[in-house]
């Protein structure tokens, strides 16, 4: 399910081959496929449609992880809806709901948060330090979606350093 919510950005891809194209030509780049194509190609119901379907293809409860797919994919629209604005004010990133098959509706927001704005800094504080506790409180944390060996590792080195920060009184809750 997390991969949902992280790839309706592979259609910023593009700016691969828009940096591979400027290096093998030596002329600037322009970054064409990543404005072409970024926020375009599954930003919108279609994309929602193809990566949950995918993702529930290869789940036990597939129907359960389709919904919970669908959920974090709009998840993520929300969030570029509300808070991936450029540096300018004019900037703003409209989400093209019904890309590639149609073009309407546009939805934007001018009031848009910058991608790098304090609220967007603010909100990244905030769950990745409440991630950080409830891997030391569960035993596991989000290193799992890379290995468990890993997340293993490096839960165990969150659980000394929270011991050795708040000692026993810390890990009891109390």
């Amino acid at each position: 399910m997390t991969l949902a919510g992280v790839l309706p950005d592979a259609d910023g891809l593009g700016v691969v081959a828009d940096v591979i194209g400027s290096t093998i030509s030596g002329k600037e780049n322009t970054f064409h496929y990543y404005q072409q194509y970024h926020h375009l190609l599954l930003h919108g119901w279609p994309g929602a449609i193809v990566i949950s379907l995918l993702l529930a293809c290869f789940a036990k409860k597939k129907s359960r992880v389709l919904c919970w797919c669908l959920v974090v994919f709009h998840l993520h629209l929300l969030c570029d809806l509300v808070g991936s604005r450029g540096p300018d004010v004019g900037d703003l990133w409209p989400i093209c709901y019904s890309e590639p098959v149609f073009r309407h509706p546009i939805w934007f927001w001018k009031g848009q948060w910058q991608l790098d704005g304090w609220q967007n800094k603010i909100i990244f504080i905030i769950l990745f330090t409440t991630s950080l506790w409830l891997a030391v409180k569960r035993g596991y944390s989000f290193v799992e979606v890379i290995s468990r060996r890993l997340d293993s590792a490096f839960v165990k080195v969150l659980q000394k350093w929270h011991h050795d920060l708040w000692g026993e009184k810390g890990k009891s809750g109390r």
